[in-house]
């Protein structure tokens, strides 16, 4: 086995199918939630500007929200196991 240098990538470590997933997940939601708001307001005032400037707005908006709310978690003993093999100690 060879040792392992700190700062050097772990090639053996392969992320799961759920960590690869996260962000595509993150980006749905905040998808689906602009796309309820840009329907809604299309719904209500029929201008389909005011929709898309809704929908960008409240996109940005949730993505930047849930991005925040995922780097307050703390990681859990499994996680941190993880973090503690990719940093090589």
């Amino acid at each position: 086995m060879t040792p392992k240098t700190p700062g050097t990538p772990n090639s053996a470590h392969q992320p799961s199918r759920s960590d690869r997933l996260k962000p595509a997940e993150l980006l749905a939601i905040s998808g689906g939630m602009a796309l309820f708001v840009g329907l809604t307001i299309l719904v209500t005032t029929r201008e389909l500007m005011l929709s898309a400037i809704g929908l960008g707005v409240t996109f940005i908006v949730a993505l930047v929200v849930i991005a925040m709310l995922v780097l307050g978690m703390k990681p859990n003993a499994s996680e941190q196991t993880d973090l503690d093999e990719q940093n090589g100690h």
